[in-house]
């Protein structure tokens, strides 16, 4: 049997009469090695090395969404080519360095040309929802993950019908108002994410101005339409709620609440009169 030793160097194990199951896989000292029953001596096989997955996105759209989505994902180590329609466009992801394809998004032939087959997933991420349904639409039959842009103006029904189909929907505009509504509400409460176009998860810290500071979870009584899904104490992680602990300055909850109700949720939990805006 050959391996190689912490070195990197090859060695060679002479293999009993045994069957290959008689040898058992022990790990020591960060390394894989061989115990063999008969008396052999322990064989290092390989010193085990932290690997990198590197995966293939396609991105549809080369406007500021798009490449700034492309720059996190190559940042990250992954491949990534963009489709965009646009000429000038395209010579400006080129000029950034990026692998751009110039075409239409919902044109199968153009998608297939950035070899679908081997990507991982789709961001269908222009401003134009038709484009980017069509475009998941075609990435989803060859078996990649598909997230849809969807901007803000769109009612509820439209985000529903169009949700069933792909396996996430994003909102741009409201992702970069959680950044900038976080910095303005300061660190008592912070935005989460947007779990549907009237629900936001947000994480409020109790101070000393809470009018439920002291009381245990089970004595707190939020509004209609929010819910508490996580508790820790000062300095500790969110976990599932023991609703016989109490709350104190510097806990934090994690609530789920329509945009309507954060100004009731946030005037019990932090004890600020002010109501926080619905929507981001």
């Amino acid at each position: 049997m050959t391996g190689l030793d912490q070195r990197g160097d090859e060695v060679t194990a002479d293999e009993p009469g045994g069957p290959r199951d008689e040898y058992v896989h022990t790990r020591t000292e960060g390394s894989l090695g061989l115990n063999c029953p008969h008396g052999a001596p322990e064989v290092t096989l390989f010193t085990p090395l932290v690997v990198r997955v590197t995966m293939r996105f396609v991105i549809v759209g080369a406007g500021r969404v798009g490449l700034r989505t492309a720059r996190a994902l190559e940042e990250s180590g992954h491949d990534v080519v963009l489709i965009e329609r646009e000429s000038t466009k395209v010579e400006r992801a080129r000029a950034e360095g990026y692998e751009v394809i110039e075409g239409d998004g919902t044109d199968e032939d153009v998608l297939r040309s950035a070899d679908l087959e081997r990507a991982d997933a789709l961001g269908a991420l222009t401003g134009d929802l038709s484009v980017n349904f069509v475009a998941c639409m075609v990435a989803k039959h060859y078996g990649c993950r598909t997230v849809l842009r969807i901007d803000e103006e769109y009612r509820e029904e439209i985000y529903r019908k169009y949700a069933s189909d792909v396996d996430e929907v994003i909102y741009p505009e409201r992702l970069g108002a959680i950044v900038a509504k976080n910095a303005l509400l300061g660190g008592d409460i912070r935005a989460v994410a947007d779990v549907a176009q009237h629900l936001q998860l947000v994480e409020l810290t109790v101070t000393d101005e809470s009018p439920m500071r002291g009381y245990t979870l089970s004595e707190l009584e939020f509004p209609a339409d929010a819910e508490l899904l996580a508790f820790g104490k000062a300095g500790t992680a969110l976990t599932i709620p023991d609703m016989d602990q109490s709350m104190e300055a510097g806990d934090r909850l994690a609530v789920l609440a329509d945009f309507e109700r954060l100004g009731e949720v946030r005037q019990l939990v932090v004890g600020e009169a002010q109501p926080v805006p619905g929507g981001a």
